[in-house]
């Protein structure tokens, strides 16, 4: 008998990072127009911090306002809704070591991504835009790789 393969067919997913102000808003956004009712799609910290203006600027760009997103925890994530995710993508070291720890009494997947930080970027406003930009195309390049064969399933 084959196990199933869940991490590869998930229904509810969770992007996680440092604080859930930057890449993983974004992931969440990307993901959730890809499948706007087929998947559950999350996003979550290891700290709690401030929505990004340059991630909302850019997400703008692609026609996705993530500016009404609140940064969240994992703590209080499970608290609010429970930790219910067939799959965490971690996009940061720090998001990746609370997932591991985390899976250890759950049963979620976890795949790590390591995604550049563009809030320590330099320069002018465009310098620092294109850094976030570069931070979204990896992003949905990566998820349209990841999540190809759950859009032709579904699709």
């Amino acid at each position: 008998m084959v196990a199933p393969l869940r991490a590869r067919d998930p229904q509810a997913v969770l992007f996680a990072c440092g604080f859930n102000s930057v890449r993983s808003p974004m992931a969440q956004s990307m993901l959730q127009q890809m499948f706007p009712q087929g998947l559950y799609v999350r996003s979550a910290g290891v700290k709690k911090g401030e929505l990004d203006p340059f991630a909302v600027a850019v997400m703008a760009e692609l026609g996705q306002d993530i500016s009404t997103h609140k940064p969240t925890t994992f703590e209080e994530l499970e608290d609010w809704e429970g930790l219910n995710f067939d799959l965490i993508i971690t996009l940061s070291p720090e998001a990746h070591h609370k997932a591991l720890d985390l899976t250890r009494t759950l049963a979620a997947d976890v795949e790590y991504w390591p995604t550049h930080d563009p809030t320590g970027a330099s320069g002018n406003r465009e310098q620092k835009l294109a850094a976030y930009r570069e931070v979204c195309d990896a992003l949905l390049l990566r998820i349209r790789r990841r999540f190809a064969k759950v859009a032709a399933a579904s699709g």
